[in-house]
């Protein structure tokens, strides 16, 4: 079902009777999905997600009220709720009639929307089944494998009670695979890539080639030994490394817990938090990347941000909301997970850029120490800024060379500490596999990390050896 101008309008004009400002997002998600496990498909299934959500904002206020039913008489009682929800008292200016609705720029997805869930179920059904044959062909320890595949299209059309009225087409496809191999000890492997573009990406970037990525990782792990224990040198490895990034230090710059004053950046912009070489960025328009977005959740477009620039803190990322509160404007990072949720400040794709060191220089220096290649997971508390992560892939670095695999490592730290002791950047910055999936309040959206290899000066790393 088509929601017009003059509907939206009507339903703008109830919420706003108790607001300065209210929206209204339309969504329509359709997404088909396959799982396979023990060489067979276990699950493969099509979903199909629509309602709206109707905001109004007054002043700190906020009512929020959604429908799934789309009919005109219950996205009016849908308007009414957030509108009490909302309401102060005070007096309301009328609904900016609604600007010719406009099609999102989609020069950021890699995909020509006709092309989309257009692809047969064998299609699918062979992606998955070859990486299956792929992985177990590498060698024989390995004993599972599990390969997850879906592809997306959702539909946002945001109409505003300042006259905005945009739609916007995300594609978003997604294939990740695991690989469990036995050998000395149990080793696990994971990768994945996608993105904002179509199923036909995977005719470039193949499923055999994710899958040996996947089991190189577990077997590796097979053979690792009991990491060290101890702060130590560490180098944080090009593209998945930027999930420390992204956890240690963009959550803490989202504009939210700054307003709020729970963030250890807020009341910082200008002030010295990182080294020198420290540069990180959040971008919506990288082409096909997995958390690029033509438009945010409430039509504000998609833009590149500096967080900090040579170490200097320049500023947060904002929603609307926020922005407002703090008298700044909106940052294009206003993100929600579906059409019942609120949006709230969230990263896009965040990363370090290149620095000038080579990744040789970077490993060389380091006497003794560890090679974090990627990460398999991890806990950061924001107000304080302290994490824990697990290491999926790290190695011992001796004399300036990688040595033995290293199994169960943490790196224990303060993301603002840890960014004051940057060493060296390297000058081979890269985005990880597009499979990362950030969650925040409950809320769940698909984002980009990246950065070069990075050297840290002293981190803590937790392990089983106590060896010298």
């Amino acid at each position: 079902m088509h929601l017009d101008a003059s509907t939206f309008e009507r339903i703008l004009t109830h919420a706003l009777g108790a607001g300065d400002y209210a929206d209204a997002f339309l969504e329509r998600k359709m997404t088909r999905s396959f799982r396979l496990q023990d060489g067979k498909v276990h699950e493969a299934g099509v979903s199909c997600v629509s309602g709206v959500g109707i905001r109004v904002i007054s002043g700190e206020r906020s009512g929020y009220a959604y429908s799934d039913d789309l009919s005109e008489e219950a996205l009016l009682r849908a308007a009414r709720t957030a509108a009490l929800i909302a309401r102060d008292g005070a007096a309301r200016t009328r609904v900016t009639s609604l600007q010719a609705e406009t099609e999102a720029p989609d020069s950021i997805y890699g995909a020509a929307a006709p092309a989309l869930l257009k692809a047969e179920s064998s299609t699918y059904v062979d992606l998955i089944s070859r990486a299956d044959v792929a992985a177990r062909s590498c060698d024989p320890r390995v004993k599972a494998v599990n390969v997850f595949l879906s592809d997306e299209v959702q539909d946002v059309t945001i109409a505003t009670s300042e006259g905005r009225y945009v739609h916007d087409r995300r594609p978003l496809v997604t294939l990740a695979i695991q690989v469990i191999a036995v050998g000395a000890s149990r080793g696990s492997g994971m990768n994945g890539d996608g993105g904002r573009t179509s199923i036909d990406f995977f005719t470039q970037r193949t499923p055999e080639e994710i899958a040996r990525e996947s089991a190189r990782i577990a077997l590796v792990n097979c053979d690792a030994v009991d990491a060290p224990a101890g702060e130590m040198e560490v180098v944080v490895g090009a593209g998945s490394g930027g999930v420390l990034l992204h956890e240690a230090v963009g959550h803490g710059l989202e504009g939210d817990f700054n307003r709020q004053g729970t963030s250890l950046y807020s009341g910082r912009v200008g002030e010295r938090v990182a080294s020198e070489l420290v540069t990180i960025y959040d971008d919506g328009n990288l082409h096909a990347e997995r958390g690029s977005i033509a438009i945010d959740d409430e039509g504000t477009p998609g833009q590149h941000k500096v967080l900090v620039e040579n170490g200097i803190l320049c500023g947060y990322m904002h929603d609307r909301l926020n922005a407002g509160l703090m008298g700044v404007v909106s940052t294009g990072s206003g993100r929600r997970q579906s059409f019942r949720t609120l949006p709230i400040p969230r990263m896009c794709n965040t990363y370090m850029p290149n620095g000038t060191s080579t990744y040789d220089e970077i490993i060389g220096s380091v006497k003794r120490g560890v090679f974090a290649s990627s990460f398999a997971g991890g806990q950061v508390e924001i107000s304080k800024g302290d994490f824990v992560f697990m290491l999926a892939e790290g190695y011992l670095i001796e004399d300036g060379k990688l040595t033995a695999p290293i199994r169960n490592a943490t790196l224990v730290g303060n993301g603002p500490d840890v960014m004051t002791r940057v060493a060296l950047v390297g000058n081979d910055c890269r985005f990880a596999g597009r499979t990362y999936t950030c969650g925040k309040n409950g809320q769940h959206v698909p984002v980009g990390v990246g950065m070069p290899t990075v050297k840290i000066a002293g981190v803590t790393v937790g392990g089983s050896s106590l060896g010298g």
